[in-house]
């Protein structure tokens, strides 16, 4: 049964159960409400890169630190559909769009991320975008677009937020999140770990995330990217094993959705990522380029999927299902 009043007591008690246990229980659930053989390859493409506003300590596409990143304007729909043609070849089933914006505004750039969405969404493939926040209006006309999920993370939880951003509040990402669910788009919505958070924090995450009226349905879990240049850069490694945990939680607590093994995954070798998958995962960004951040390759994903025995999941599986059904 899916739930959405968890406690934190009960899922301070899930998340530090003995690791080995915890796994276990997660496989388990993961078994009972998906198809464990399989795994959704996404595709994600800067399409507006560099120059934002935002202050986020992670991200090296702020315009106030000195991290590298050449500022591009907005591609051209064809380059963008392009890309999207080579990573459906490559065995992407889900395509998403990112645009270092602090919010969607009404003007030409929009009406063209639009029409990149309708571009993309005619090749058969899932479509997401990630612009930052959006109001009601704007996400009906990407969901009329042929919008199939948006992107929106939390980060982190609600009390830690301010230490890692200060240009917008927690709730202006709620507010974000519930305006996409009323025009009828999928929610993806997820956090990093690495940011200098507690346990706690990273509890406080999950139990939002896992209270909400309807699940997301995807939850990115993110390793920070150390990028030099940003508050963040000296901060430690994540550990894998916190990647495994904070993936099982997650799973257990949201049976059906998606859990995406998101940034970071380039740091980790193939045994990592396979008991991140064993302990729920069944999502990952494939390309070689995460918005500005280093992913492994496609040969190299592969490679992984034939040495675990793992097949990409087909696009717009659940509505497939549904009509069959």
């Amino acid at each position: 049964m899916l739930r959405t009043d968890w406690t934190i007591a009960e899922i301070k008690e899930i998340y530090n159960t003995p690791l080995l246990d915890l796994i276990y229980r997660a496989a388990t659930v993961h078994r009972e409400y998906n198809a464990t053989g399989e795994v959704q390859v996404c595709t994600l493409l800067s399409i507006k890169t560099g120059g934002c506003p935002e202050d986020c300590a992670y991200c090296p596409q702020a315009a106030r630190y000195n991290t590298g990143v050449n500022v591009q304007s907005l591609m051209k729909k064809e380059e963008v559909l392009e890309y999207a043609s080579k990573a459906r070849a490559a065995g992407s089933t889900r395509f998403c769009m990112g645009a270092a914006w602090r919010e969607v505004r009404d003007n030409k750039d929009f009406d063209r991320v639009i029409d990149m969405v309708k571009g993309v969404n005619e090749m058969g493939m899932e479509v997401c975008c990630t612009l930052g926040m959006l109001n009601e209006d704007q996400a009906k006309k990407l969901a009329d677009a042929g919008l199939y999920a948006y992107n929106h993370n939390l980060d982190t939880s609600s009390e830690y937020y301010s230490e890692i951003i200060s240009t917008r509040t927690y709730d202006d990402r709620l507010k974000t999140l519930d305006n996409v669910r009323k025009a009828g788009v999928t929610v993806c919505c997820g956090g990093i770990i690495g940011l200098g958070e507690t346990h706690e924090d990273r509890i406080g995450m999950l139990r939002t995330l896992s209270t909400l009226p309807q699940h997301p349905e995807s939850v990115p879990i993110n390793a920070l990217v150390r990028v030099k240049g940003t508050p963040l850069e000296h901060n430690d490694k994540v550990d894998v094993w916190d990647m495994v945990r904070m993936i099982a939680t997650a799973r257990i607590l949201m049976p059906a959705t998606m859990v995406r093994l998101s940034a970071g995954r380039a740091e980790m070798s193939q045994a990592e990522q396979a008991l991140c998958f064993m302990a729920g995962a069944n999502s990952i960004f494939a390309g070689e380029k995460l918005l500005t951040t280093p992913n492994p390759s496609f040969e190299e994903d592969n490679l992984m999927f034939d040495l675990l025995g793992l097949k990409p999941r087909v696009a717009f599986k659940d509505e497939k299902e549904l009509a069959q059904a």
